[in-house]
């Protein structure tokens, strides 16, 4: 009887997934407002009654989507903040937007990585749903908090000046990886590594110019 119920469980997530999944693709390829409950329906193959065994329509989809992908990301980042010191900035990025992608790299529009077109239609859909946009909110302020303990992790040990206010850094690093994935959406695919780069090559600089004369002291 255990061994039954445990793949019943089984069944009923690898069920949820799918339609997670298949809904994603659609939102991704035309739009929240161009996606009807039929047009998920088809995607995944399965029929009405299956579907809303588990989301009662397109609007808890929505929700389910994002609430899952924020979760994700800030699980991510609060376990970097428990580490002493965290990981630097480029490694870090790299290692949670990397694993992020990885996670829904069998999601295609296209030819196209379906999720970062996904997020752009999210950031659209907040525009006029405040109920989603209440969820972003939460989940840009659980992420944003994780990143300035993260931050003041690096002023602690010394690897970062001490004098910047840690939700400055917080809000530029969020910045840049929700740049990164708005170029992907655009532009086209680009490997993490390319961020990762970027960051580690802005994270070397030294600033060597003499000081100007009204900016010294005494």
């Amino acid at each position: 009887m255990w061994t039954m119920a445990r793949v019943s469980q089984e069944h009923l997530d690898a069920r949820r997934r799918q339609i997670l999944d298949g809904a994603a693709v659609c939102f991704a390829r035309n739009g929240f407002h161009a996606t009807s409950m039929q047009d998920v329906l088809k995607e995944v193959g399965l029929s009405a009654g299956a579907v809303y065994r588990y989301f009662s329509g397109k609007e808890e989809l929505i929700g389910a989507i994002v609430g899952e992908v924020l979760g994700s990301v800030r699980g991510a980042f609060e376990e970097a903040a428990r580490q002493s010191p965290p990981p630097p900035p480029d490694e870090l990025v790299a290692s949670v937007l990397g694993t992020t992608f990885a996670a829904r790299e069998s999601l295609v529009v296209d030819g196209r990585p379906a999720f970062p077109r996904l997020v752009i239609q999210v950031w659209t859909e907040t525009l006029r749903n405040e109920e989603l946009a209440a969820v972003l909110r939460e989940g840009y302020g659980s992420v944003r908090a994780a990143w300035g303990r993260i931050v003041e992790g690096y002023q602690e040990a010394g690897m970062m000046r001490p004098d910047v206010a840690p939700d400055h850094v917080a809000r530029t690093m969020i910045a840049a990886v929700l740049g990164f994935i708005a170029q992907q959406s655009l532009f086209g695919p680009a490997p993490v590594e390319v961020l990762r780069d970027g960051l580690r090559a802005l994270m070397s600089m030294r600033d060597d110019r003499a000081p100007s004369e009204g900016s010294q002291l005494g």
